[in-house]
């Protein structure tokens, strides 16, 4: 699999993938995650991205140009399965979201920022608008690593144990039950006896 990711501060999608699962796939090479910083599109000569929102109100708007020409430069190069925006106003990420999208090939990720992004890019280039929950961060940034992450170690081969995944909370639509390791007695708390019964199905 092959995610893009489109921000403007792409130094805090610097550690998340670095370390832990997200490394060992890629150093594995199932999954590839290339961070795109947008002002490389930007308008003019320092670096802008951002204008001031019509009609009035606090904050910055990410601008079409530099978002159209990154997102239609990209596709030029990998054709998308989806174009994602993170947005607080998106579907609410879950487990079965994140199932799907593992099936997928190629994604791209938009991060908002400031007061986000204009309308008009939400309307002619993005497919879905994914939140993981109902606050607001500073940027979208967070949100895609959450997201590249819940999908990453869905793929086949990432895990160590790939039934691992299929028993994790929410596969169906349960939480995972407590678990344990030793000691049995831990200061006088201890073990449940069912699980040292070595029943399995009980």
């Amino acid at each position: 699999m092959h995610i893009d990711i489109l921000t403007v501060v792409p130094e805090l999608l610097t550690s998340p993938f670095e370390h832990s699962i997200m490394k060992r796939a890629q150093d594995k090479g199932l999954l590839t995650v290339q961070v795109h910083h947008l002002r490389k599109w930007a308008v003019n000569e320092y670096g802008q991205v951002d204008d001031y929102q019509y009609g009035g109100g606090a904050g910055m708007v990410m601008m079409c140009e530099p978002l159209a020409n990154a997102i239609e430069e990209l596709s030029k190069e990998k054709n998308y399965d989806e174009i994602i925006y993170l947005t607080p106003d998106g579907e609410r990420l879950n487990q079965q979201i994140a199932n799907t999208l593992s099936l997928k090939g190629n994604l791209l990720m938009i991060c908002g920022h400031y007061k986000g992004i204009d309308e008009r890019i939400r309307q002619q280039y993005i497919t879905k608008e994914i939140s993981i929950g109902d606050y607001v961060l500073s940027g979208g940034e967070l949100a895609a690593a959450v997201l590249v992450d819940a999908i990453g170690r869905l793929l086949p081969g990432v895990l160590n144990d790939e039934t691992s995944a299929l028993t994790d909370s929410f596969q169906d639509n349960l939480l995972a039950p407590p678990v344990y390791t030793r000691p049995v007695d831990f200061r006088g708390n201890k073990v449940p006896d069912v699980l040292m019964s070595g029943n399995h199905k009980k």
